[in-house]
């Protein structure tokens, strides 16, 4: 499966990418505010930071078909390989239409149904990202949505890719992976919990403690 960034944080996209094969990086217009650096100077920056692997995605913003389309020849024209990401709201779907049109590779974002999503992919879109917590704080099951959409994709367009966003916690995603997602795109503090367990800390610990007693060495 694929394992994505959801973040703006150049700095913590060079470690995590140091120690973890990441696939990705994902951002939106709220995360790349948060950042405060202006989006055409945060693509290469993190372009660079994943060693010039990887695959970016960013976002459309403008409110109009034609400024939308725009935005993603904007975005491409900065980094080459770029996937951009367009809400599947009605002016969306002809956006994604008229860029799959142009081969221009789409991610349909904002989804918060199943029926939606399908639409998403349908229209032309690559891949496709259901937010799963999103739903889950509007009192819907954002993991029986991935279902429903990954069931979906399965019989309908099998060539396109769920990408699970919006998590607030690592039980949220490991649902999603077993699901069966082909994607998911973590917050940095979701994707550092994965591996923060005290009890791993400490069973190394007394790995090393035992080990150097008896041989007097901390290497082997």
């Amino acid at each position: 499966m694929k394992i994505l960034l959801d973040t703006s944080d150049v700095k913590a996209i060079k470690r995590i990418s140091g120690m973890f094969p990441v696939w990705g990086v994902t951002t939106n217009p709220a995360i790349v505010a948060a950042g405060g650096v202006p989006l055409f100077d945060l693509l290469p920056a993190i372009r660079d930071a994943m060693g010039g692997k990887g695959t970016l995605f960013a976002q459309v913003i403008a409110p109009t078909v034609e400024g939308m389309i725009d935005d993603a020849h904007k975005l491409r024209e900065r980094v080459d390989n770029l996937v951009v990401k367009v809400p599947v709201t009605p002016s969306g779907l002809q956006v994604i239409k008229e860029l799959t049109a142009q081969n221009i590779p789409t991610l349909a974002t904002s989804v918060y149904g199943a029926a939606q999503g399908l639409l998403g992919v349908l229209a032309g879109a690559k891949y496709v990202s259901p937010y799963v917590s999103r739903i889950d704080a509007q009192g819907g099951n954002g993991p029986e949505v991935v279902s429903e959409l990954q069931a979906l994709l399965s019989t309908h367009a099998p060539e396109k890719e769920l990408v699970a966003a919006s998590f607030k916690s690592p039980r949220q995603a490991l649902e999603c992976m077993l699901i069966g997602c082909k994607g998911i795109t973590l917050p940095v503090d979701i994707f550092d919990l994965f591996i923060a367990d005290p009890a791993v800390g400490i069973a190394v610990k007394q790995f090393e403690e035992k080990w150097q007693n008896t041989f007097h060495q901390e290497n082997l």
